[in-house]
């Protein structure tokens, strides 16, 4: 395995891949943030903060990475977090479904995603739909009875994008669809990265831009990524009575993404009924200068308790971040420039090639602090520094 020239050892060279694989524009869409880049540079920096706690003797011989999330069972606590139009591979999010099936866990399927939802879950029927608050109420009803159609596990609702885009290296030139003009404008971005181009080619179709889970139905023409876009921008923020609402027309587990406060995680548990939470900052992706999500997960975790389960999403690189993630309270994380890097870099393998990373790490760092299971870790295994914290919404804490 190590010998072949498609393996990679770490997501920081599942980065370098994409990087040199993609061309300019798809890159940057990839990296994202937001501004200066302060929240996108501190969801990974932070970790590197957290210190393990060695043990020497007592190591298990086994490792129990198992665990429940959102109904499902999951061979180890990384999940595939929802992300929008993936033009880095022409099976875009099919491979995706493909390998987290392979590898045993689940995935969000974004409403944003280029593949509609009855094909993924088709691959991989531990598929979790995520959806924004679009349209109003008898929009977002067609939107639930879709997924619940398609045989979607969960349903996944992100509330915590402010539109904020600009971005101090410049944001990406992204085409609203691929004609003549637009080919010819990308062409001389293309011509360096024939790999991409080559893939497309032997799949005998272009990039697609359009949104097929904006739809109505399957049957319904897909609307175009800015024409959807534009939709959700111009649709007022839901209330929380909005929310409860949501909940209460879908049957399964449901989980609210990008809660960052302790405040707004146990209302949205206490009053709206969600089942799960995701610490989220949107990857760095929302207002600039917001801490790190797994600074935020203590207080959350905390305020939550066992009313329901807590995942971690932003700045996953290796296994020891996962374990730190779990730890710190999550039930289990979320990752997303991680598996996209892969799918740039391989394809299915190549997301199959980090899940694989990160279930080695995570094996890893139990060994070396002793423990046998990603149900034991705790805060006694961490080396945590005052002031890392941020105890967002929480009694005594952080703001108001």
């Amino acid at each position: 395995m190590a010998s072949s020239r498609k393996w990679f050892e770490s997501v920081a060279e599942a980065h370098r891949r994409a990087r040199r694989r993609l061309p300019r524009s798809v890159y940057k869409a990839l990296l994202a943030g937001t501004e200066k880049g302060l929240t996108l540079r501190d969801n990974v920096a932070a970790f590197d903060e957290l210190g393990l706690v060695p043990r020497l003797v007592g190591a298990p011989g086994g490792f129990e990475l198992s665990t429940r999330v959102m109904g499902q069972e999951v061979s180890l606590p990384v999940l595939v977090s929802p992300t929008g139009v993936q033009a880095v591979h022409p099976e875009g999010e099919l491979a995706v479904a493909r390998a987290a099936a392979s590898r045993g866990t689940a995935m969000g399927l974004s409403s944003f995603a280029s593949k509609p939802v009855e094909e993924v879950v088709a691959a991989n029927p531990k598929t979790f739909f995520q959806t924004y608050w679009v349209g109003g109420r008898d929009r977002m009803l067609r939107v639930l009875e879709r997924a619940r159609e398609a045989g979607a596990a969960g349903l996944i609702l992100t509330l915590d994008w402010s539109f904020s885009h600009s971005r101090d290296w410049g944001s990406p030139r992204i085409p609203d669809k691929i004609d003549l003009r637009t080919a010819l404008r990308f062409a001389p971005e293309v011509a360096g990265r024939p790999g991409w181009l080559l893939r497309y080619a032997r799949a005998r179709r272009l990039p697609e831009l359009t949104v097929p889970n904006m739809a109505p139905s399957p049957k319904d023409p897909a609307p175009t990524f800015f024409g959807a876009y534009a939709e959700w921008m111009q649709t007022p923020p839901p209330t929380w009575e909005d929310v409860a609402w949501l909940r209460g027309r879908w049957e399964g587990p449901f989980m609210l993404k990008g809660v960052m406060r302790a405040d707004e995680a146990l209302r949205a548990v206490e009053g709206a009924g969600v089942t799960a939470v995701s610490v989220s900052n949107h990857g760095g992706n929302n207002i600039d200068g917001l801490p790190a999500s797994v600074r935020a997960l203590p207080a959350v975790a905390e305020a939550v308790g066992d009313r329901a389960e807590v995942l971690l999403d932003g700045g996953i690189r290796r296994g020891s971040d996962v374990v730190k993630a779990l730890a710190l309270g999550a039930r289990a994380v979320m990752i997303g420039r991680a598996y996209l890097w892969g799918l740039a870099a391989g394809g299915q393998a190549g997301v199959e090639n980090v899940l694989d990373i990160l279930r080695a790490g995570v094996e890893s760092t139990l060994r070396g602090v002793g423990k046998g299971s990603v149900h034991e870790v705790g805060r006694e295994d961490l080396v945590v520094p005052e002031g890392f914290e941020r105890r967002l919404g929480a009694p005594g804490g952080d703001g108001p």
